[in-house]
């Protein structure tokens, strides 16, 4: 990579003010005081190692999570500057770590060409939300360390020896008196620092887990970049172009684009700004989509796979099965939109969009073969849009005939006010019937499903609409699917799956969520999708109110505790519920639904990336990689139905 050529000194570091809120709001500044706060101060840490690879610097970084929950981040970049700082006349190093807002990441003369750090807050704010943190810089010959405790300085920065090497080495170990929790998961930064590695070519990633007796290790160099990143992304896919098709450009903006396109009919393009994953989009993203629409159009016309007549295919029928990561580097981004994901730098979109219109036009007359596949799936993708418009307007005509009637089965509640409005798609009419008996008629609305779902992953958007077994959901949620799905036309704000305990349970949530994920995303964005948690045990005894355990942990748990009170196991009855049906209204009521007694599990997005691929794992097309799977993961299975 080349390098940024620009003095990276004390004279670089600016400071705008210091530590007061970090310790009282950490919200503020990590998000929360959860595990992802927790995961949080790792990300801050590793993005700066990550901005000094973007600079040219440096090529490896070493993440170890250490017995004790101790964090280690430990680069090879050029250390931060250890000289004097003018203003706060102390280290600049000590300056980073403990005054907010302290960074070489500031504005036009700064040690950074880009960068995708918080832009200097991450070293203090990790700093101030830490029981203690050790740096260790080497750097103009020496060997330097500071010591801190809860961002106070205990030991200045104090050369300890002599080195020719350069680098910094972080270690923290965060504060429990501000954190819900001090244990990482080792998965979720494993993910998060291969997405790194993808995203900065030929950047030396090692994460490692030494917690446990058998230690963690991954190590990730990808010198193919963003095309190496599609390749993983689609690893479970039935590809139509074998070789992502990859465009880049240098200069004032860099540019990386990897696409590939697959059989399947989900579209999923991720972009990223200097390595922030931009969620909402922004203008690079529309710059690519634009040319991407103009360039296939202008192919397709040309070489007679649409003719003059014919209607240009849409963004949509372009963008089916495609899989697409979009990457710019921006020498300052401006961000929009309520999470700051959002670029809004307008120059950025002609850029972007110059660029693929003059490399993918190349690449689609260099390969025929390949272009007329992608084509022929658009133009499959067109007609089935054409269906599906039939299809939905056929529904909307139908639903404005019938006054908008709700599915025949569908138990509404008496209140019109979504946010307090939740409704139950349960599993069989035994448990619907239950549960309509048990449930609060006021703001507890009952959709009973029976059968087996479409699996949406192996389908197209005009053979939903009208399917018996979805489209009940459809109308009932009242917010459209698709590109059509308005999340403020939602009839409930809790949309609460409620399956049986079993093999058949699971399976049905999965094709639920696979469902929502694919065509109400914003839905479970949004936070409105739970997972009801019924008991799998009851315990009980003559004059002793039943016992429910949701757990098997929660079983143990209770027999433990009624030994204490003098009752043996022989003494129980244990009833092991296999469905919902098992239950009367009562039962279900107050194990199920009522809200002072049940527990809900809310589905969240952490990860778009990780969600697309476990749902294509599980319901798409390849066998291969689920059979893998299966074999890696059924020793973990506590409860299976024979």
């Amino acid at each position: 990579m080349e390098k940024f050529n620009h003095e990276y000194n004390a004279d670089q570091i600016q400071v705008l003010e210091g530590l007061e809120h970090v310790r009282k709001r950490p919200g503020m500044y990590i998000g929360s005081v959860s595990i992802r706060g927790l995961h949080h101060l790792v990300y801050e840490i590793v993005d700066n190692a990550v901005d000094e690879a973007l600079a040219g610097y440096c090529k490896n970084i070493h993440i170890m999570i250490e017995p004790g929950n101790i964090i280690k981040v430990e680069d090879d970049g050029r250390g931060i500057p250890v000289d004097i700082h003018q203003k706060t006349k102390i280290s600049a190093a000590e300056t980073v770590y403990t005054k907010l807002n302290a960074g070489g990441k500031f504005g036009g003369d700064s040690g950074y060409k880009v960068s995708g750090g918080l832009h200097g807050v991450g070293a203090s704010v990790v700093n101030a939300l830490s029981e203690w943190t050790e740096v260790t810089i080497q750097r103009d010959g020496g060997i330097y360390q500071m010591k801190f405790e809860r961002g106070k300085t205990i030991q200045p920065l104090t050369r300890i020896g002599d080195s020719d090497k350069t680098g910094t080495t972080v270690r923290f170990l965060a504060d429990n008196t501000i954190f819900e929790t001090l244990d990482y998961e080792y998965e979720v930064l494993e993910n998060r620092f291969r997405e790194m590695a993808f995203l900065t070519k030929g950047l030396h990633i090692i994460v490692e887990d030494t917690r446990e007796e058998t230690p963690k290790k991954s190590d990730f160099l990808f010198e193919g970049g963003l095309k190496t990143f599609v390749e993983y992304l689609n690893k479970n896919k039935e590809k139509i172009n074998q070789t992502p098709i990859y465009m880049e450009k240098d200069g004032e903006l860099p540019i990386e684009i990897a696409v590939q396109y697959t059989t399947s009919y989900s579209e999923n393009i991720y972009s990223f700004v200097n390595n922030i994953n931009t969620v909402e989009g922004g203008t690079h993203l529309e710059g690519f989509k634009r040319a991407l629409t103009k360039v296939f159009n202008d192919y397709a016309k040309a070489h007679n796979i649409l003719k003059e007549k014919d209607n240009n295919l849409t963004g949509d029928d372009i963008r089916e099965g495609i899989t697409a990561v979009v990457s710019v580097k921006v020498k300052e981004p401006q961000f929009e939109g309520q999470t700051k994901t959002k670029l809004g730098n307008s120059e950025v979109a002609g850029t972007v969009q110059s660029l693929v219109n003059e490399k993918l036009a190349e690449f689609l007359e260099e390969n025929p073969n390949v272009a007329k596949a992608i084509l022929d799936k658009c133009v499959s993708a067109s007609k089935a849009r054409e269906a599906a418009r039939k299809a939905r307007e056929l529904v909307r005509r139908k639903s404005a005939l019938e006054t908008t009637t709700l599915p025949g089965k569908l138990a509404d509640c008496s209140s019109k006010n979504p946010e307090e409005c939740e409704v139950y798609i349960v599993e069989g009419d035994s448990a619907g019937g239950s549960a309509k008996q048990g449930r609060d008629r006021r703001y507890q609305a009952i959709l009973p499903l029976w059968g087996k779902m479409l699996n949406v992953e192996k389908a197209r958007a005009d053979k939903i609409y009208g399917n018996d077994k979805l489209n009940p959901v459809i109308i009932a949620v009242g917010a459209g699917i698709g590109a059509d799905f308005d999340i403020t036309k939602i009839r409930y704000g809790k949309v609460i799956i409620m399956a049986d305990a079993d093999v058949d349970g699971a399976h049905i949530r999965t094709l639920l969520l696979t469902f929502f994920f694919r065509y109400m995303r914003p839905l479970i964005e949004n936070g409105n999708v739970y997972l009801a948690q019924p008991p799998l045990y009851k315990l009980s005894k003559k004059g002793m109110d039943d016992i429910y355990c949701y757990t098997d942990e929660d079983l143990q748990r209770s027999y433990k505790e009624l030994e204490e009170k003098g009752i043996q196991r022989d003494q129980l009855g244990l009833q092991r519920y296999k469905g919902l049906g098992e239950m009367n209204p009562e039962q279900l009521w107050e194990t199920t639904m009522n809200p002072e007694n049940r527990i809900l599990i809310k589905v969240t997005m952490e990860d778009a990336i990780k969600a697309d691929e476990i749902f294509t794992l599980l319901m798409g097309d390849d066998v291969e990689p689920r059979r893998e799977f299966i074999q890696a993961n059924a020793k973990y299975v506590k409860n299976l139905d024979i």
